[in-house]
């Protein structure tokens, strides 16, 4: 009896996507970041901190190896082999193309960006811009590009902080130590901008502008207000049976996943039918299968 093929661990699709992102971030550290000194977050703000500090033999492609790659493999066991085959090659990826495509430019990006020139505010916001954008599609097609978001998954839990918050620790840190060290708060300062833009671009290539919300509605007319939004949005409804603990009265929840832009309609609807009704809505972090997919 022949045995079942093993489904490899990896997608060739999540492969290219990883090639993209470590492009896409390389640009950024490259053409906006590196050049006027400013910093990304994580471990690429430390590798562009220790190549600044090191002799001229160490590059920032070859920290961004020697500091991600070890913290991934360290992760291996939590993150499990696909994410950290993506992340390491994504990292691989940032790295040659972070000392490649310099050396192929046809103008000198070692003193000032070749977009905004010497303009720190420009750089800052334009390199989180891409930096986000390439971490968010490594992050959103199964890798990561900084070591210390796996990090932040291993201990975060264990020290009572949430993994965002870890992050912020890190690289509140970092730019303490980097004022510290060149004597001056403009750079670390710009920086902070950089992280802040950035933050907002991952969750935009992660979650996008469709992102899914989730209504609970408490009523005595599940019928008709499940017709109406059936009618108005398509198919996901779940009933809940429910009893009120002060009323002693059965209810029934609705429950039906939306995108930001129905929420209006969604309490109109349910308000026109039954202005009694107790509706919260909360965000969803992922919706998976079709049933629950609505058009606008």
């Amino acid at each position: 009896m022949s045995q079942p093929k093993r489904k490899l661990p990896i997608r060739p699709q999540s492969l290219i996507m990883m090639f993209f992102a470590g492009c896409i971030s390389s640009i950024a550290v490259t053409m906006f970041l590196a050049p006027v000194q400013l910093y990304d977050s994580g471990i690429a703000g430390t590798s562009m901190l220790l190549w600044q500090v090191t002799p001229d033999a160490f590059s920032i492609s070859f920290f961004l190896v020697v500091l991600n790659i070890p913290l991934f493999l360290f992760g291996l066991r939590k993150q499990g082999l696909e994410f950290t085959i993506n992340a390491v090659w994504a990292v691989i990826v940032f790295s040659a193309a972070s000392h490649i495509v310099p050396e192929f430019l046809p103008f000198d990006v070692s003193s000032a960006s070749p977009f905004a020139g010497n303009d720190l505010l420009l750089c800052a916001l334009f390199g989180g811009l891409i930096a986000g954008i390439g971490s968010g599609l490594s992050i959103r097609f199964g890798g990561a590009i900084d070591g210390i978001e796996v990090m932040a998954v291993i201990f975060a839990k264990r020290l009572g902080i949430s993994v965002g918050t870890f992050v912020m620790i890190y690289n509140i840190l970092q730019y303490i130590v980097i004022g510290i060290v060149f004597s001056s708060w403009i750079h670390p300062l710009y920086s902070i901008v950089t992280y802040c833009v950035a933050i907002h671009a991952v969750d935009f290539i992660v979650d996008g502008l469709d992102k899914a919300k989730s209504a609970m509605i408490v009523t005595s007319k599940e019928q008709e207000i499940s017709e109406a939004l059936s009618e108005a949005f398509g198919k996901g409804i779940t009933h809940i049976n429910a009893r009120g603990y002060y009323s002693d009265v059965d209810r029934t929840i609705i429950y039906f996943v939306v995108n930001r832009f129905q929420i209006a309609r969604l309490k109109s609807i349910v308000t026109e039918i039954d202005r009694n009704a107790f509706i919260t809505i909360t965000e969803v972090s992922d919706v998976l299968g079709k049933s629950v997919k609505n058009s606008v």
